[in-house]
């Protein structure tokens, strides 16, 4: 069974926010949340820290996330930034909870990923029977909780690696999904500053115009942790070609997501679902290999599956039960003419490879 690198999952915000217990089984959580439906998902999650092992998923990329909407912005969200930041220090603390119970494990640098590595995939990987705590790599997904750049500083001593300045709509520092406009001056300066503390560039959500700007800027690490094509999907969530064009020029890794209607084109939220319009896992190797295929090889895509990310079986390919079910790419990959090693790059270790370069000082 292939190791995975995600490096797109919203753990924190589904124990949090969503009120999950994620060290129990899918079915449990599933159980658990029958006759509720205040979110789509309710009873229909596919993530699970048990269901991360026996997918031998033992590295992930997993976020903070809260938004700080101003008047007037219909988005849900907390009415001021100081609450935003409050909101995601809940979610920390879930993941140091996480850690203290030996569920999880926080990689912060290249010791502490190799260590980790040597526990799933080295001689230690090999007992089968042993609970291996799952690697986090701490990502935030939206920077309106970062309430001055004093917070960054902070956010970097807790261990963030990776941040995506945008989400949906306007933000503090740049224009995320559905929205227009540059970084302007306080997006300029947090840019700078992550460069400084060799925080990861997360192009994931930013609108076109922050996008260019933000790569013009920066020249530290870039990555796209959860996009697909938009080529084959139009929308302005999805990447164009010139701009993974312009991410392949800076080195950077893209992780494809599973989000049913970023597959295919023509989904209608609350209408359609993964059987009616065919949605499978297969569709994801569409968008996967046309990155491959602009890229002339299979170095710089990998799987960043937001597979909790507010939507779960009912808004998946409809061969995925759970995030264990990660494990049928490979064979997918191979009867479209995947070797063995670009597979092995595909799952995880285009990842790793980024992550040694973006560490390394």
């Amino acid at each position: 069974m292939q190791f995975i690198f995600d490096a797109h999952l919203d753990l924190g915000m589904n124990a949090i926010d969503w009120n999950r217990d994620l060290k129990l089984s899918v079915d449990d959580i599933r159980l658990r949340e029958k006759g509720l439906h205040d979110t789509p998902d309710r009873g229909n999650g596919t993530v699970s820290l048990p269901e991360l092992r026996r997918g031998n998923i033992g590295l992930v990329v997993a976020t903070q996330i809260a938004r700080y909407v101003k008047p007037g912005n219909p988005l849900p969200g907390w009415n001021s930034p100081e609450q935003a930041w409050a909101q995601t220090q809940a979610q920390l603390a879930w993941y140091r909870t996480m850690e203290a119970e030996g569920e999880m494990v926080q990689i912060i640098n290249l010791n502490s990923l190799y260590n980790h590595l040597k526990v799933w995939m080295g001689e230690e990987g090999n007992n089968a029977s042993a609970k291996k705590p799952v690697g986090y790599i701490l990502s935030l997904e939206g920077a309106d909780s970062i309430v001055s750049l004093k917070y960054l500083e902070k956010s970097y001593e807790q261990g963030l690696r990776a941040l995506g300045p945008a989400h949906y709509g306007p933000g503090t520092y740049a224009q995320g999904t559905d929205a227009s406009g540059g970084l302007g001056k306080k997006g300029l300066e947090l840019i700078r500053e992550m460069e400084n503390l060799n925080i990861i560039l997360d192009a994931t959500h930013l609108c076109e115009e922050s996008f260019w700007e933000a790569l013009e800027h920066f020249s530290g690490p870039v990555w796209a942790s959860h996009c697909n094509a938009r080529s084959l999907v139009d929308h302005n969530r999805q990447l164009s070609d010139d701009q993974i064009r312009a991410l392949l020029e800076r080195d950077a890794v893209i992780g494809v997501a599973l989000d049913a209607w970023m597959l295919k084109p023509g989904w209608m939220r609350g209408k359609s679902t993964p059987e009616g319009m065919d949605i499978t896992l297969d569709s994801l190797i569409d968008h996967l290999d046309h990155i491959c295929q602009i890229a002339g090889n299979a170095l710089h895509v990998g799987i960043g599956s937001d597979l909790d990310g507010a939507f779960g079986k009912e808004q998946c390919p409809r061969d995925l039960e759970t995030i264990a079910d990660l494990n049928k790419i490979p064979g997918l990959l191979s009867k479209r003419g995947y070797s063995e090693r670009d597979i092995e790059n595909i799952m995880h270790k285009n990842f790793i490879r980024f992550l040694k370069e973006a560490w390394e000082y």
